[in-house]
């Protein structure tokens, strides 16, 4: 493991420790041997009550259990489409649960078996620091002319801001056309993009979607003063990136990419949006998860793939595909660290939890915060065609 991986590690317990809630002592140890059938019990005990959410990025251990699979947005939808269901148990991480309980009713209680499972692409842009830097675009000048797009791997604050702003939140696979709503005349005819908190899915966004170049693009550093760019540069700009990155996604390189070539002959290079531009731009096919999903199930018998995603689906998507050869693009082993802190044994707790009338680690968005980052998800599903 990468020091990298211990500091987002140990910046997630901080987190859960701020968030007042632990269940360190409480669980099931991870070698019980009845984990999986104390699963099965507490989940039918459960019935019609509790509903399981499975992101894509799961070990199978807690996939096995889970009633819906998908991205981030398609479950916070399947929670909020299941009103009658009282308590959603979210396999995912932080910023997911919270989009689940701002779309679902007062009634449904969401539910994150571990509070330390954050995002470090959701935590790279703080509400302050996202206020700071509008304030400076305000001072410029330029403020009025720039719609805020907020990825949904985000805070709910930050999509709050977002709402607050005339702004919208999108998915990677519609980040496209939020951008051209941002620029279109119907909306104002913005002059200016402020894309959070991914710079990679932005840039690939504006440069190989909308036909924008590298010089229109600048990168806000909010560790830096007025983000580290000159105000010339930020009044040229189409598009102010946030400097905010995948963990996972960022690491895979254009080396991967020439080694797998040399590798494996015929191979098919997919990658998600999040990666860096080079290899983006290098890769035979880019799409969101579901999309990587869907290509590779629906492609021909005997297709070799290397996939640039998180570690968990590829081997899915390999034990999934048997008469496909599926290889990561990267050597190096690499799970998201904070997603696989959803385990068996989490999984268990809550469910027993529950079973016992407890609710633990509930996540609850407050009102304010969440008027306005469902002014933003509605824009989003507003968007054009």
């Amino acid at each position: 493991m990468s020091l990298t991986d211990l500091l987002l590690m140990g910046k997630a317990k901080d987190l859960a420790s701020e968030r007042g809630v632990s269940c360190d002592g409480e669980l099931p140890a991870p070698s019980d041997p009845q984990l999986v059938n104390r699963a099965k019990a507490a989940k039918a005990t459960l019935g019609q009550s509790a509903l399981v959410l499975g992101h894509h990025y799961q070990r199978n251990e807690v996939i096995d259990f889970a009633d819906i699979t998908g991205d981030s947005f398609k479950l916070a939808q399947a929670a909020a489409a299941q009103s009658s269901v009282e308590h959603i148990i979210f396999a995912g991480v932080h910023f997911m649960a919270e989009s689940a309980d701002i779309l679902t009713s007062e009634n449904q209680k969401v539910i994150l078996p571990d509070l330390a499972a954050g995002c470090s692409m959701a935590d790279m842009a703080t509400a302050n620091q996202v206020n700071e830097c509008w304030k400076y675009l305000e001072k410029l000048g330029v403020a009025n002319k720039t719609v805020p797009i907020t990825y949904m791997n985000s805070s709910a604050a930050i999509k709050s801001f977002t709402g607050k702003n005339g702004g919208t939140v999108c998915t990677s696979s519609n980040a496209a056309r939020a951008m051209h709503w941002a620029f279109e005349s119907s909306n104002g005819g913005k002059e200016k993009v402020l894309f959070l908190p991914d710079q990679h899915l932005g840039r690939n966004t504006a440069v190989l979607k909308l036909g924008l170049t590298l010089e229109d693009c600048v990168v806000w550093n909010p560790w830096q003063p007025a983000g580290g760019l000159t105000d010339d540069q930020i009044r040229k700009a189409k598009v102010i990136l946030w400097r905010g990155h995948c963990s996972v996604h960022g690491r895979f390189s254009l080396q991967n990419i020439t080694d797998v070539r040399a590798r494996l002959k015929g191979v098919q290079v997919l990658v998600h949006p999040e990666c860096q531009h080079e290899v983006v731009k290098n890769a035979d096919v880019v799409g969101s998860t579901e999309m990587i999903i869907k290509t590779v199930t629906d492609s021909p018998s005997g297709s070799i793939w290397a996939i640039g995603t998180e570690l968990n689906l590829v081997q899915r998507l390999a034990q999934n595909n048997p008469d496909k050869q599926i290889v990561f693009l990267d050597k190096t082993v690499c799970y998201c660290s904070t997603m696989n802190r959803i385990d068996l044994p989490h999984l268990v707790w809550a469910m027993e939890s529950l079973v016992k009338g407890q609710v633990v680690n509930q996540i609850k968005v407050d009102s304010e915060t969440k008027r306005y980052a469902r002014a933003a998800l509605d824009q989003m599903l507003a968007l054009p065609a």
